[in-house]
This record gives C-alpha cells, structure tokens and sequence, in this order.
C-alpha cells in the first residue's frame, strides 16, 4: 500500500430467505414447505421441509379449539380477564415451544451451516427468515 491508500475490502452481506405463510387452506398459521433455491448448497432439502412441517404442527396444536381451550375462554370471561394475571395461555405455551424448537434447530443444525433461522413470532408471523452467512474467505 502507497501513500495514505485504504485497501478497499468488500464487506459481503448475509443473504435472506423468506417462507411466506400459506393461506391456500384460510387463514390459519400454516407456512409453505416449498424448498427455496437458494438454500440448495447450504441446507438438506429434508432438514428444511422437517423443520417447516414441524413449526407448521406446533402452530396447528396452539390454534386447535378444544375443551381447555373453551373452559380457558370461559373463565377468564367469568372473571373479568383476572384469570390472565394468574395463568398463562395455552397459545402462550405452545409460543414458547415453537421459541424453543426454533433455537434448538439453529444451535443443532442451522448454526454450524452458517445459518440462522429467526423466529416467525419476531416477524408478525408473516414469514419464516433464513439468514445466511457467507462463509469467510481465508487467505493464505
């Protein structure tokens, strides 16, 4: 390098996938198991769709409408919404486990591919984000 000269270096940036939601079936919380293209040299087209059918069952179980659900619905009526300071929310549990199996796959799986997968909670449950990361240049 010469006089007062800066080496330019490229700073390469993280490319992002999205999975959009799925409304062929309505509006319930369901995502597209279509395989990204861009995924192909970094991610197992089975892993993706495993992960993305298993999100897509944990989101089927919190929408599910049955009995506890009702009874919940119906105390917490009773109760003037009271009931919410006490308990927490079946939905509000199965959040949680969907939190969890996502950071679980991203520190098993998706990490060490040089992946993150963000939580389709932190994006208003719109998409599911896939961020790669270029894998770093060594230079000898």
């Amino acid at each position: 390098m010469g006089n007062n000269e800066v080496e330019k270096v490229p700073k390469e940036v993280p490319l992002k996938v999205f999975v959009q939601r799925d409304y062929s079936l309505g509006t319930e919380c369901k995502f597209d198991t279509s395989y990204p293209t861009k995924l192909e040299d970094v991610v197992p087209r089975e892993t993706f769709t495993d992960t993305i059918n298993k999100i897509n069952e944990l989101f089927a179980r919190a929408e599910e409408l049955n009995c506890p659900t009702y009874t919940e619905g119906c105390l917490s009526c009773m109760t003037g919404y009271l009931l919410y300071f006490c308990i927490e929310t079946r939905y509000t549990k199965e959040m949680k486990q969907i939190s969890m199996f996502v950071q679980r796959q991203n520190d098993e799986i998706y990490h060490p591919r040089g992946v993150h997968v963000v939580e389709p909670m932190l994006r208003g449950l719109r998409c599911i984000e896939f961020i790669v990361y270029p894998k770093p240049n060594k230079r000898v």
